[in-house]
């Protein structure tokens, strides 16, 4: 049987890292945590499971710090599942199947996303992603940004669709606000230090209601009724932000340059 590192990062999740790592106790080989400074008993939860725990003083951003965690990860493959995350039953036992083959001809799978938005799992929309989490760890990396790191592997990457990667994001419509523009505002200052063009305001408009089509429409999000227009309405108004932001960073700068 191949062997498994579970990696995670962290903070102030006490009051969600519980089911996150009970699905992966009984799964994993080594439980490798990183924490970026909590000031609830998220580190002491997390030590009831592993003794593989770091805690930082810093946060460098997402793909950062999931680097920090993967370095320290040995075994064949990793599994990377943030501390609002679960693996459902049908997921652990279609991972487990993986695992026990004696060749594997993937390096990596992607697992379909379970989101949970007040008590109801949605189905479509941007929830009918599966992100890459499984990953054969030599060769592998994540990459160095501050919003969603991405694994980085070369070869074949199936979808597993077995089961679901649970995702409990929301604690309330507040932090959907806050995670909102949290993202949008990273992301715009990603897409400036990189030299990326806003093209104007209007373009930002376009965007945003092709966000908006592209999630509800093409992606059936229709379908996850009140949940699915909710949920389409903030990515569309996530979208806006990150573009109407890059131009207002543009301009600022050249008004500066003016002075």
């Amino acid at each position: 049987m191949h062997t498994l590192s579970v990696i995670i990062i962290s903070k102030n999740e006490e009051d969600r890292i519980t089911p996150c790592l009970e699905s992966v106790k009984d799964l994993a080989n080594e439980i490798i945590l990183f924490d970026s400074g909590s000031v609830d008993r998220t580190v002491e939860i997390a030590r009831q499971y592993t003794d593989k725990v770091w805690v930082t003083d810093d946060w460098p951003g997402d793909g950062f710090q999931k680097q920090r965690a993967l370095d320290q990860a040995v075994c064949d493959w990793v599994l990377s599942i943030d501390a609002d995350e679960f693996l459902d039953e049908k997921m652990k036992q279609a991972i487990r199947k993986i695992l026990s083959q004696e060749r594997i001809e993937e390096v990596a799978y992607k697992l379909p996303w379970g989101n949970v938005i007040l008590g109801e799992q949605l189905r479509f929309g941007r929830s009918s992603r599966a992100p890459k989490r499984l990953f054969k760890r030599e060769g592998a990396y994540i990459t160095p940004v501050v919003v969603h790191g991405q694994i980085v592997t070369e070869g074949k990457v199936s979808v597993l669709n077995e089961g679901y990667l649970m995702h409990n994001s929301l604690r309330g419509f507040d932090h959907l606000l806050e995670k909102n523009r949290t993202y949008s505002w990273e992301t715009t200052r990603k897409y400036f230090s990189e030299g990326k063009s806003s093209y104007g305001v209007v373009f930002a408009i376009v965007r945003a209601l092709w966000t908006f089509f592209h999630i509800y429409i093409l992606r059936l999000g229709f379908l996850d009724g009140n949940r699915g227009l909710l949920m389409a309405v903030m990515f569309c108004q996530a979208s806006f932000n990150k573009y109407a932001g890059l131009w207002y960073l543009e301009i600022e700068k050249k008004i500066k340059h003016k002075d």
